[in-house]
Formats: C-alpha cells, sequence, structure tokens
C-alpha cells in the first residue's frame, strides 16, 4: 500500500457531524444520503471548478457501491512481521533479476528520470516491485466505483471527494476509462499505485504519445513516480540506507530514528560500512531493526522519503534496503536477533507501558514508533542495552 492509501487508512477522523451539508456555493450534500443525490453534489462541484459537464457525466453515470471496498476499507490488515521476515518475502530473486533487466530495458527513461528530477533507477523500481512487480498486479477494482464508495462513505469524505473529482479530470484528459479503468480498493491507479489528484499534479507522459497512463505505460511511471519522489524532498546525488556494522559497545540509547550524528561521528564510534563508503558529512541515523544483534543500517535523509510515501518502518526499510541491493550492495548480514514477541505479548507489553504513562498508541500488537520508543527508555531505565527491540526478557522484568 503507498504512502497515500496509507495515509487514507491511518487518518484518526471522526464520523464529523453535520459534515453531511456544506456551505459551498453548490451547497453539495458531501457524504452519506442518497448516493445518486450525492453523486449530483460531485457533478455540481466539478462543474464549479472548471471541469465539463460530460466529463463529469461520462465519469458517474454508473457508478455503484461497492461493499468489498468498504469491507477492506474496514477490515485492513495490521502490519506485525519483523523485518526479516518481511524483506525475504518481497526481496526475491525473481525481483532482482526483473529489477536488473526493467532498469536496462528502460534505461533511457530512467535517465532522463534521474537528469531532470534526481532520482536513481533503483529507486523508482524498487517502489515498482513492491507495489505491483512491474505492473502484473495492480488491483482489479474498478477505479470511480471504489473513489465514489469511499468518498460517499463518512469517514473519511475530505480525502476521497476530491480524488473523485480528480477521476473527473482524468476522464475529461482521456487518462481514465470509467467502466473499464482498474486498479487498488482505496483507488490508486497504475504500475507505481498513486491516486488521481497525485497523477494529475505529477503525471509526466515519459512515452511521447500525449496521455498520462500508469496502467499501461512503464515509461509513463517511471517518470511521473520521479516527479512524484522528487516533489517529496529527494536530495539528488545522496545515498538513502547503507547496511553498516557497529560495535558491541556502542551506546544502543542513541540509536533510531529522529537520533542523528553526521557519519564521521558514527565512523568514530566503530560503526563501519559493509559495502562504499560513509558519508562523513551527512546526518544519518543508525536503524536496528531488530535489535542490536540483527542488521544494522544508516540511514540518511533521502530515507525520509520513504516514510512520505509509506508510514510503515518495516515496509519503508525493507523498500531502500532493496534499492540498495539494486544499485550492487550485497545480501544483508542477518545475523542472530534475540527472539521477539507473538501478538499476544506485544499487546500484553504495550498495556504495561500504557499504563507506566507511556504513549503508545493503541494496543494492537504492532511495534509502531511510539511503542520502540518506550522500549528503549525503559530498557535504558531498567539497565538493558537500549536497542528498542522487545523481548520476552524485557516483558518479563516488566
Amino acid at each position: 500500500m503507498t504512502r497515500r492509501a496509507l495515509l487514507a487508512s491511518s487518518f484518526a477522523v471522526a464520523l464529523l457531524a453535520g459534515f453531511q451539508l456544506s456551505s459551498s456555493p453548490a451547497a453539495a450534500q458531501q457524504c452519506g444520503g442518497d448516493f445518486r443525490q450525492f453523486l449530483a453534489g460531485v457533478k455540481q462541484e466539478a462543474v464549479a471548478k472548471g471541469l465539463s459537464a460530460n466529463a463529469a457525466d461520462r465519469t458517474l453515470a454508473g457508478a455503484q457501491i461497492d461493499r468489498k471496498v468498504l469491507s477492506r476499507d474496514r477490515a485492513q490488515g495490521v502490519f506485525k512481521m519483523t523485518f526479516l521476515d518481511f524483506s525475504k518475502r518481497v526481496i526475491s530473486s525473481y525481483r532482482m533479476k526483473n529489477g536488473a533487466a526493467n532498469m536496462k530495458k528502460h534505461g533511457d527513461v530512467f535517465r532522463r528520470t534521474e537528469r531532470e528530477h534526481g532520482v536513481p533507477a533503483p529507486v523508482i523500481t524498487a517502489f515498482w516491485a513492491l507495489e505491483t512487480d512491474f505492473g502484473a498486479v495492480q488491483g482489479d477494482f474498478n477505479t470511480v466505483n471504489a473513489l465514489a464508495t469511499l468518498a460517499h462513505d463518512c469517514r473519511r469524505p475530505e480525502l476521497f471527494r476530491p480524488q473523485l473529482i480528480a477521476a473527473i479530470e482524468m476522464v475529461q484528459n482521456g487518462d481514465l476509462d470509467p467502466q473499464r479503468t482498474t486498479g487498488a480498493w482505496a483507488g490508486e491507479i497504475g504500475m507505481v499505485q498513486m491516486l488521481p489528484e497525485d497523477i494529475i499534479k505529477f503525471g509526466r507522459d515519459g512515452d511521447g504519445n500525449g496521455h498520462v497512463r500508469l496502467k499501461q505505460s512503464a515509461p509513463d511511471a517511471i517518470l511521473t513516480a520521479g516527479a512524484f519522489i522528487d516533489h517529496l524532498g529527494w536530495r539528488p546525488g545522496e545515498p538513502w540506507l547503507q547496511e553498516v556494522t557497529v560495535p558491541q559497545n556502542l551506546n544502543w540509547a542513541e540509536t533510531g530514528l529522529g537520533k542523528t550524528k553526521t557519519g564521521a561521528q558514527w565512523a568514530a564510534l566503530g560503526v563501519q560500512p559493509r559495502w562504499g563508503d560513509i558519508s562523513s558529512n551527512l546526518p544519518a541515523s543508525l536503524l536496528l531493526p531488530q535489535g542490536r544483534k540483527g542488521p544494522a543500517f544508516l540511514a540518511y535523509p533521502n530515507y525520509n522519503i520513504y516514510l512520505e510515501w509509506n508510514q510503515s518502518f518495516i515496509y519503508t526499510t525493507s523498500a531502500a534496503y532493496f534499492a540498495t541491493r539494486l544499485a550492487g550492495a550485497p545480501r544483508y548480514n542477518a545475523g542472530n536477533p534475540d527472539p521477539g514477541l507473538n501478538d499476544a505479548q506485544m499487546k500484553q507489553l504495550q498495556t504495561r507501558l500504557s499504563d507506566m504513562g507511556y504513549n503508545v498508541g493503541k494496543i494492537d500488537g504492532i511495534l509502531g514508533a511510539g511503542t520502540r520508543a518506550a522500549v528503549q527508555d525503559v530498557q535504558q531505565k531498567l539497565g538493558m542495552p537500549a536497542d528498542a527491540w522487545p523481548t520476552p526478557e524485557l516483558l518479563n522484568r516488566l
């Protein structure tokens, strides 16, 4: 799931009372109620924004509520796999081989993308692979129905209603077929899974046919992804992630996202690269996805762009690592991490941490940022190695 869909799924938005009526000039029904009246309001708003009534009619005429979309939205799986398990699953030899082949096949487009937007081929290729297996698995939900369903639903209309109007603009431009265009359940389209508003803003015609069609055209998808990543703040010519070895006498409390030293400072502490050279002058965080006995990475400023694309630490670290592999880095040293916690144990730990006054968010069994920070603080107070990796030993100590 991309950053846009993850953002949609994680918004803590109440069912805004009184939100169904609008004070806009169109006085359009914003969500809920009769579906046809809702669509009439969407058309009215689209026309008020300069889109043609014909395009709105062609887009919305056959739109229907998709109950499967609502089911997916309300029953989203939670991300509980470890970094080693997830990365081993998604970074297969097939994807490595096909990633290299696609970088060669579309070399001209990748070189143009890096020239215009500063984003190197391995970064885009890793997202392309993880999102859709290079276009092979793009989703089979009708895009207009998915967006209309989520916009009509009153959970997050402020996110999805603009996407539905953007879909009308895409129909007007000839870049979306309301009957045939399919994608993810959250309305994302194409090989790199982007929402209509992002396609409108950052879509690029990579193959020169006058259209932006991310489902069919790899050049369009590559160049558009580059433009979007550039917009997120990519720093050209800089690394994003680098596997390192770490000394066992390191102060583990200084590791983790948000705690930075320059590459030179980490090197002075005994941190050494497994591939390439440490960027001495750049700030970097030392990431230990499964504690001090597992893989270790320096995350440079460009790593933050991955968190903009998708806010899951495990997904982003895997995607960033995958990109380093496509760039020539060796397979990581998996090490021998201490056993982690199962779902019930993680919830027990979160409950205990919450009772102690830590903000771990929802008791959901997910090792998110809040839980990692709390674990690291408690480890330090208990005199344990503060590497933010929760273990049965820590749970027993609490």
